[in-house]
């Protein structure tokens, strides 16, 4: 079960990750917000890797052909699934826009069964519908404007599956690595992760906004924290996909909704609704039945 303490420390890390960079978007953009993630982590990837390496004596991986279009995949698609999350949360209250992000874990079982021939067992199957009901309850909340709602709904809905692609393409580039180490297979691979999309968003803002580059570097200290939040959650992210199936990993993740409700409550001063608090439960049940079917 210690992948369950490992989704849980991630689950934590990057709520706090998530909401400093709500706040991040009103000055850099979402874009800009977006880059934070990585830029930032990436330093603090290398240091955890170089720290494994040191610990556990081990070489660096010399990944096979297999491990790229997997890395590659999980790389972009969090970059859009980032970018999607920070423009639902621009329009919606941080609770809520989580919960649209939250069905991630459907998204998650059936592509982990298409690409990887991750299964799931009928309680889990059952523990993961209970906690997405939650997580719907929860988002189901009027809006001032209808046609805002709905286009918040679906790209939130949106953002919940590219979240699953990638959490399936780093699972996959995990486990082709084959190695031994599990702490060393994740720990490479979320560093390799970090390179390629600080990269690439570096490169584009470059070409198309130079400015917001700019901005990024003024706003250091914010970004730095953001940063080292996000490289801390991946970390742990990583080792657990490497124990047990990004479905599983993903529902318990459901845990999110409930530390973003205490965000929302506490730091945005947001009040809590009957509905919500409803959805709340139903997410609680569902985390526990799958910890219990496990």
């Amino acid at each position: 079960m210690i992948w369950a303490v490992f989704t849980l420390i991630a689950a934590a890390a990057q709520t706090a990750r998530n909401a400093m960079q709500r706040e991040l978007t009103t000055t850099l953009g979402t874009v800009g917000a977006t880059h934070v993630r990585f830029l930032f982590a990436l330093r603090f990837g290398l240091l955890f890797l170089a720290g494994v390496l040191a610990v556990t004596g081990a070489q660096m991986p010399s990944p096979p052909d297999t491990f790229w279009p997997w890395v590659l995949a999980g790389a972009f698609t969090q970059i859009a699934a980032t970018a999607t999350m920070l423009s639902v949360m621009g329009q919606r209250s941080f609770v809520v826009a989580y919960a649209y992000i939250k069905t991630e874990p459907v998204h998650v079982a059936l592509f982990g069964l298409i690409f990887l021939g991750d299964k799931v067992t009928p309680l889990s199957a059952a523990a993961i519908l209970i906690a997405t009901v939650g997580v719907i309850v929860i988002s189901l909340k009027p809006a001032t404007n209808e046609t805002r709602n709905i286009r918040s709904t679906v790209v939130g809905i949106f953002s919940g599956a590219l979240f699953g692609l990638s959490a399936i393409g780093y699972r996959g580039a995990i486990l082709s690595l084959n190695l031994p180490d599990f702490v060393v297979a994740a720990t490479f691979t979320v560093t390799v992760g970090l390179v390629i999309q600080a990269a690439a968003l570096s490169l584009y803002l470059a070409v198309r906004d130079v400015k917001v580059l700019r901005a990024i570097a003024r706003a250091w200290k914010p970004s730095l924290f953001a940063g080292f939040m996000g490289a801390f959650a991946s970390e742990f992210w990583f080792l657990a996909f490497a124990i047990t199936t990004a479905a599983n990993v993903r529902t318990l993740a459901l845990v999110e909704v409930l530390f973003a409700q205490g965000v929302t409550r506490f730091v945005f001063k947001q009040p809590t609704t009957q509905r919500e608090g409803i959805g709340i439960v139903l997410v609680v049940i569902g985390v526990a039945l799958l910890v219990w079917a496990y």
